[in-house]
């Protein structure tokens, strides 16, 4: 599998053991701060990297501390960064995220580059001999501009996967819905179907986004697990038991457990069911580059939990 991870890279700040956030100037010890790469692109290039992919990762970032420390983070889980451009007049996008006790965490965010990013900053000769071409992000470009790029790697021959950041909204479905033709497969989380759509259930709004052009939608559902619709049928597949530190990145690790399992040639259960393996790995721990896994450990996980 050599795939090219296209749109947003961010880096992250962990910060665990928040409850409150300190009154005034107040300060407030915590467990942990962690920085690690992240983003519809970014962190899910992390883990298929992990998963035996090639990974090549295309997108922008600033010419700042934030993007030197970034960059390298990729670098060290073997992603290909050169297709990243350097906008200086921008900063590297970031976001703190205090993570609650329960494993929630809203959080501070910064889009810098990544809202800079435009198809002229790809260099689409290096598309070629990819396999699978995932955009993360398709917001930024537009709908317009991300069916270019969707269409060209299909053309050659390439599988084609989409990521939505923005929350769940009909103008931003319109605004992106020229990509939907070109998708292989659309992943998405359920509030952004339900938002998307305004459907009564997450079946009926993804069976909406297959009639408006997506091959597959296959929705996340956080502890409930995955929710895998096609024109011809639908698929529910269920989350691991796990005790959960941080869910940040868990959507990106469904992604890329997901792409990793169909290129290796899964079924759609099969391939969904991998997908959540990896993100439970991810939820134990602070971050998509949360301890150290491999295709081979994760399918272990997935064959231990099973059988519990």
């Amino acid at each position: 599998m050599k795939i090219a991870t296209v749109g947003v890279h961010v880096l992250d700040t962990h910060v665990i053991g928040i409850e409150s956030i300190p009154a005034g100037s107040d300060g407030q010890l915590v467990e942990t701060i962690r920085f690690s790469p992240a983003g519809t692109a970014g962190g899910t290039a992390v883990i298929l990297s992990r998963l035996g992919a090639e990974v090549l990762s295309f997108g922008a970032v600033g010419d700042d501390p934030i993007a030197t420390s970034l960059l390298a983070m990729l670098e060290r889980e073997r992603v290909d960064v050169t297709g990243l451009v350097r906008k200086p007049d921008q900063q590297t996008s970031a976001s703190v995220i205090p993570v609650r006790p329960n494993g929630d965490r809203p959080a501070w965010h910064c889009i810098g580059a990544n809202g800079a990013f435009v198809l002229d900053d790809l260099d689409r000769s290096r598309l070629d001999g990819i396999t699978h071409l995932h955009l993360g992000g398709p917001e930024f470009l537009g709908g317009e501009a991300a069916g270019e790029l969707l269409a060209q790697a299909r053309e050659a021959g390439a599988t084609t996967s989409l990521d939505i950041l923005a929350p769940g909204d009909p103008d931003m479905l319109a605004w992106i819905a020229d990509a939907l033709p070109h998708t292989d497969y659309l992943l998405p989380n359920d509030e952004q179907v339900l938002g998307f759509t305004g459907a009564a259930s997450l079946a009926e709004g993804a069976r909406a986004l297959v009639d408006a052009g997506a091959g597959c939608v296959a929705v996340t559902r956080g502890a409930k697990g995955v929710l895998v619709v096609t024109g011809d049928e639908t698929i529910e597949v269920p989350a691991y038991d796990i005790e959960v530190v941080d869910t940040t990145g868990c959507g990106d690790a469904f992604s890329a457990g997901f792409l990793r399992g169909l290129s290796l040639g899964r079924d759609l259960r099969g391939a969904a069911a991998l997908g959540c393996a990896v993100a439970a790995q991810v939820a134990q721990g602070l971050g998509t580059d949360h301890g150290s896994y491999s295709l081979e450990s994760v399918d272990e996980f997935a064959s231990v939990a099973a059988t519990r």
